[in-house]
């Protein structure tokens, strides 16, 4: 048996293994993806599901937190349009 911490360490490594690249085919793609990694930042934050449920009434209700929310999606989205060269090399080109 594992240490807990190295248990730990390999509940992480798998869970891990779900992003393959930030490559996407279209800006939507992209923004799917970016909202999945804003997502996923959560629950690796707060992996107890209860609390998060419990939480959620919070800052569902407040004007603040679903700008920062927001703003982390805007985020990772920057950084998966950077990573697909703004689109511009498929032909596919993200309105302004």
């Amino acid at each position: 048996m594992l240490p807990a911490n190295a248990q730990e360490h390999s509940a992480a490594k798998s869970e891990q293994a779900w992003l393959a690249s930030l490559i996407t085919k279209t800006p939507q793609e992209g923004f799917e993806l970016a909202t999945t990694l804003a997502r996923r930042g959560v629950r690796a934050t707060q992996p107890d599901t209860e609390v998060l449920r419990d939480l959620r009434s919070v800052y569902a209700s407040d004007p603040d937190s679903l700008i920062a929310a927001s703003s982390v999606v805007a985020i990772h989205f920057q950084t998966i349009a950077a990573a697909n060269d703004y689109w511009r090399s498929s032909g596919t080109q993200a309105r302004d």
